[in-house]
């Protein structure tokens, strides 16, 4: 029985595409049960709001201070040449 070439790459292209899909599926069911359980015994530690809040409202007022500053001086030294 003679088999065409044509053929028989398709089958092992088939075969090879399929067990790298299977592969990739399984992996990604892994990596989501694993990331649950994970999420599960070690939660994420929540950042206190409030107190971030307060610290960049006077460190960014600073600084858009000396934002403005340094822009005015930059226009005014190209307006003067």
């Amino acid at each position: 029985m003679d088999m065409n070439p044509v053929l028989e790459s398709l089958k092992f292209l088939v075969l090879g595409m399929g067990t790298v899909f299977l592969f990739l599926v399984i992996m990604i069911y892994c990596m989501n049960i694993m990331s649950s359980i994970l999420s599960k015994y070690f939660p994420e530690a929540r950042p206190d709001v409030n107190a971030k809040l307060n610290l960049a409202t006077s460190s960014t007022q600073k600084d858009d201070k000396k934002i403005v500053a340094a822009i005015t001086a930059a226009i005014k030294y190209h307006r003067e040449g």
